[in-house]
């Protein structure tokens, strides 16, 4: 059972608890830009369905409304920012434009970012880079939830990277994906409609496929990409740990196992060997390379090739982002779908905050 609502009733509804945390007007407003672009794009998993989490992180102290988001360490290309404990939904814009502002100066800017938190879908943060003709990289490192390949211990986050590319006449090229063969939020989505996971996505505490969506909470895994072995599962795993290190390792953030759980009722682990959660974010301008007309002139040909390959029978040839954008499309016109559990939630965040929903 669902419910359809407006991206401007729910943008709203968002600011407005955001503002009842602490938050600034400005920060409560990009805030809920940010979490709420998730359902506008199809990603309902990291949306709306996330709002009452930020809120017990915030009850249990593990998120600050009014944090000092600073430059730590600097070079003419890179930095490290220290978000102090604010919310990814903030802090990663920040730092996303500090990479953005560092590559018009220099032609590319990297940014590692410590002392955060969950920062909604790195899909938006890469693709604030397309407005200045920028290509832009997203990535964070999350809860402990996957188990490396042979492995039974969940070590790694479902770690997403994206990239976004623009084009000429062409829609940009926005690939956002998590390096697991399925996030934990489709696993919560399946929880609430009461259906089973495919296998490849879990596995129990002794290391067996399962279809419970229910796994994790008693102990089992998460897969990385790839699922097993012998599909794969090992480059999920190297992908995975790339973006923790890039993140955590390289900012000074907690890492692997350390990396603090997005839920509030999990402790955080004992002796943690960095600050906060980790981002890793990247802008380069395409004209550091070559004339930014030409190569978009080139990426519309590379994306009019790719849609025109010979498609299996019945399917149709993608280029990433375009189901995104799509989506993005028909829910401005028509509304966002929010399911009954998800209801709830944000009627319980409500009452709290004497809000109404």
């Amino acid at each position: 059972m669902e419910h359809i609502y407006s991206y401007h009733h729910l943008r709203e509804f968002t600011r407005e608890v955001f503002i009842h945390m602490g938050c600034s007007l400005e920060h409560a407003a990009l805030a809920s830009e940010v979490l709420v672009a998730a359902d506008l794009r199809g990603i309902d998993s990291h949306g709306v369905a996330r709002l009452s989490g930020y809120v017990r992180l915030w009850e249990a102290g593990r998120i600050n409304a009014k944090p000092d988001i600073r430059i730590v360490h600097e070079t003419p290309s890179t930095a490290v920012v220290d978000g102090d404990g604010g919310l990814g939904l903030v802090v990663a814009p920040y730092a996303m434009e500090v990479a953005m502002q560092k590559a018009a100066s220099v032609g590319t800017g990297w940014v590692s970012v410590k002392h955060s938190n969950h920062f909604g879908i790195a899909g938006y943060h890469a693709m604030k880079a397309l407005e200045q003709d920028m290509i832009g990289m997203a990535m964070t490192n999350a809860s402990p939830l996957v188990a490396p390949t042979f492995a039974k211990e969940r070590m790694l986050g479902t770690n997403p990277i994206a990239v976004a590319i623009p084009a000429k006449e062409q829609p940009p090229f926005v690939a956002d994906f998590a390096t697991t063969t399925a996030a934990n939020g489709k696993l919560e989505i399946l929880q609430r409609k009461n259906e089973e996971a495919p296998y490849g996505w879990i596995q129990d505490t002794e290391g067996n496929s399962s279809t419970n969506p229910h796994e994790l909470r008693s102990g089992g895994a998460l897969l990385p990409l790839g699922g097993d072995r012998e599909h794969g599962s090992h480059k999920g795993y190297c992908l995975g740990a790339i973006v923790d290190i890039f993140s955590a390792v390289l900012s000074g953030a907690n890492y692997g196992p350390w990396a603090p759980p997005f839920v509030s009722f999990l402790p955080l682990a004992p002796d943690p060997v960095g600050e906060g959660l980790g981002h890793f974010f990247g802008a380069m301008r395409v004209d550091a390379f070559r004339p930014a007309d030409e190569f978009k002139s080139h990426m519309d040909t590379w994306i009019s090739r790719f849609r025109a390959a010979v498609p299996v029978e019945g399917k149709q040839v993608l280029i990433p982002g375009d189901p995104e954008r799509e989506m993005q499309h028909h829910r401005l016109e028509n509304g966002i779908p929010v399911l009954e559990p998800v209801i709830r939630d944000m009627k319980e965040v409500a009452a709290k905050f004497n809000l109404n929903f």
